[in-house]
């Protein structure tokens, strides 16, 4: 099964170093703004937005507040930018599992809930999704969030539904259920299970919730 990390792979944009100077870190190589990016996408994924503050950001990558306010006008700007970097990130991670025509569609969505699964234990139950977590805080938010995660959710249905009616194509699901309810369906279900699994610290949820919806959707054998 091909797995993909749960954090982006980012490309070293440093210039090329001088002759004699030491090669810089993943991590000095990165630009601010990045830096800032990818700090908020770890603490945003284990805290959420709103219990969040600014200076333990700042504080994870050594850079001053006075540089924050360079790049971002404040915390919801830096964090709707947050979600807009975790949105493309999760396209990219969802396209390498649902496009990937080396496994039926079915199993192209179980590799993808499997790496999942391997991600949350890794990061010890403490990380979940950003998008399932802003969604619990979605009443302290304002329009603009509200309507960036209906919209990343849109997104992230759209390659379900693809991947379903592929499915569907190749005979592997029942023709006459709908597509895009369904990609809804297992979007609603795969957040809640998310979030029972870091409550149990167990992913007992997700296997069961794909277990489940697997079999509910499945042609049966005759």
């Amino acid at each position: 099964m091909k797995c993909v990390d749960e954090q982006p792979v980012l490309m070293d944009q440093s210039s090329k170093p001088r002759r004699g100077r030491p090669k810089k870190s993943s991590l000095e190589s990165l630009d601010t703004r990045e830096l800032l990016l990818r700090a908020g996408m770890k603490i945003l994924t284990e805290t959420g937005f709103v219990r969040s503050g600014i200076d333990p950001i700042l504080k994870s990558v050594g850079v001053p507040k006075g540089s924050f306010y360079h790049y971002f006008s404040s915390k919801e700007a830096f964090g709707l930018a947050v979600l807009a970097r975790y949105r493309r990130y999760f396209e990219a991670k969802l396209d390498s599992f649902l496009l990937d025509d080396a496994f039926s569609p079915l199993e192209r969505l179980q590799c993808f809930a499997q790496d999942a699964q391997d991600g949350i234990v890794r990061h010890d139950f403490k990380r979940g999704c950003l998008v399932g977590n802003l969604e619990q805080e979605s009443n302290l938010l304002s329009e603009v969030f509200r309507e960036q995660l209906q919209a990343t959710y849109h997104s992230w249905q759209t390659r379900v539904a693809t991947c379903l009616l592929d499915s569907q194509k190749h005979g592997e699901i029942d023709t006459k259920v709908s597509i895009s309810e369904l990609s809804y369906a297992f979007w609603m279900g795969w957040e809640g299970a998310v979030h029972r699994s870091r409550l149990m610290k167990s992913t007992q949820p997700l296997s069961l919730f794909m277990m489940f919806f697997i079999q509910a959707i499945q042609v049966k054998a005759e």
